[in-house]
């Protein structure tokens, strides 16, 4: 059976949710505890302001538990402008297909609010190749990276992707 066709997604979030997006982002191994600590913050930003909070959500459910999420935003004092703060799949529905799921559906939702340009972010780091891949496989385009933003050697790349 294949387990996409019973994801379900949602966007608003709920109090058990954080649990749920801090055990997501630890399972990658690639994120730091203060990076763990900000997509916890960033959901319960939402869970306290809801629609006045600048972040948003969209949450993959499956067996009634998040799988994974998106995390997003317009940027402020821009004409369409989307920054995707976050995505991340649980370890067991990796490569198969929700991440790119999530990102599609994400792009919709952006769109149908007005918005025209994404831009991600990421680590240089080798251990980020397969995200740079999967950006890459999903239309995103690198245009800038910033030198040893994160730290020396980890220079941060900013992706783009116009939707139309």
């Amino acid at each position: 059976m294949n387990p996409m066709k019973q994801t379900l997604y949602r966007q608003e979030i709920r109090p058990d949710d954080l649990d749920a997006i801090e055990s997501i982002v630890r399972s990658s191994g690639f994120f730091s505890p203060a990076e763990i600590d900000i997509a916890r913050e960033l959901a319960s930003d939402r869970l306290s302001h809801g629609k006045q909070s600048a972040y948003e959500f969209l949450l993959a459910e499956s067996g009634g538990q998040v799988v994974g999420y998106t995390c997003y935003g317009p940027i402020p004092a821009t004409a369409g402008s989307y920054d995707l703060y976050w995505i991340a799949v649980s370890e067991s529905m990796r490569k198969k297909g929700l991440g790119k799921a999530l990102l599609t559906k994400t792009e919709h939702l952006i769109l149908t609010a007005g918005g025209l340009n994404i831009y991600a972010e990421t680590s240089s780091r080798t251990q980020y190749e397969p995200t740079h891949r999967f950006y890459e496989s999903c239309g995103y385009q690198p245009q800038a990276v910033l030198q040893n933003f994160y730290a020396p050697g980890d220079s941060k790349i900013i992706y783009t992707k116009t939707i139309k």
